[in-house]
């Protein structure tokens, strides 16, 4: 009997080699495959609609209302928003990074591993064979993509639309002096950068949850409900120094980076509470999907 066994064993051998020389696990579920199956989505065309046409709503709004003032009469980044085209755009994302900017990095790398789950579609990926790990850094590489050009789309457009409704001028600073054109455009890619990396917090939470949940609502609401948590505790004054350690905290650093002479430590500081946040929420992702049992 086992002279039998052994036998049909060594028959299969080089039948299962022959099925597997084919194989090659790098070469599963092509980045470009899984970013123009992101990009068709209907989710991914509004979200870039909703962002495009936010400029066009802030211009609207200036125009019906006049001139921006800030509170007290002093004077803030929104007062100078009409000076010019670089204004507008650096206006545009100081009122869209605290929130707006939040929901488009929950929604591309929370609901990317758990709407596979939702669909049931989940495991015959996992079937074809893709490794695990190598589906969730295709899907990971996506969400990340699809969150920086969002954040890169909102400031061209707002860029564009206050260049042609404000002219194409320096930056007027609030507390006084400006920028040439050439130097807030650089100081614009700093901030956008910064704001990224910022939200990597985001993105990482909501990735983790996405592998946690088969709901794709629970992953993306939950990581924009612990999101809007960590900024109402950084009001909390009474925190003292402790609010040092929520990424929040940092969110609006890159103000720095829109002055005369720019100061990197808030920048610095955010970057690595950011960065270290993140490191781990998308390790706990990777360990806890290797040894999930799937069955979506």
């Amino acid at each position: 009997m086992s002279t039998l066994t052994e036998r049909t064993e060594q028959a299969g051998q080089p039948g299962r080699a022959e099925a597997a020389s084919g194989y090659r696990p790098g070469h599963t579920l092509p980045l470009r495959v899984e970013l123009v199956r992101q990009l068709k989505r209907r989710r991914t065309l509004v979200m870039g609609a909703i962002l495009a046409v936010l400029p066009f709503v802030l211009l609207v709004a200036f125009a019906i209302g006049g001139e921006p003032d800030g509170p007290d009469d002093r004077i803030t980044l929104m007062d100078t928003a009409t000076a010019s085209g670089a204004n507008f755009a650096a206006v545009s994302l100081f009122v869209s990074a605290g929130f707006l900017l939040v929901i488009p990095v929950a929604l591309f790398c929370g609901d990317t591993v758990a709407s596979e789950a939702g669909w049931s579609s989940l495991r015959y990926l996992l079937a074809a064979p893709v490794p695990r790990a190598r589906l969730l850094a295709s899907k990971l590489v996506v969400g990340l993509g699809l969150s920086l050009a969002a954040m890169v789309l909102l400031p061209l457009v707002a860029l564009a639309v206050g260049t042609v409704a404000y002219g194409w001028g320096p930056l007027a600073i609030p507390t006084g002096g400006s920028l040439a054109p050439g130097t807030a455009a650089q100081r614009l890619v700093v901030v956008v950068a910064y704001i990224f990396v910022s939200q990597l917090v985001t993105a990482s939470l909501a990735f983790w949850l996405s592998t946690k949940t088969d709901a794709p609502l629970g992953a993306v609401g939950g990581a924009v409900g612990l999101t809007i948590v960590g900024n109402v505790l950084d009001a909390v004054t009474a925190l003292g120094h402790w609010r040092h350690f929520l990424p929040a905290h940092w969110q609006f650093a890159w103000a720095d980076a829109v002055q005369p002479r720019p100061e990197w430590s808030g920048m610095i500081q955010g970057t690595a509470i950011s960065v270290t946040y993140a490191l781990v929420l998308f390790a706990l992702a990777f360990r806890g999907f290797a040894r999930k049992d799937v069955v979506s």
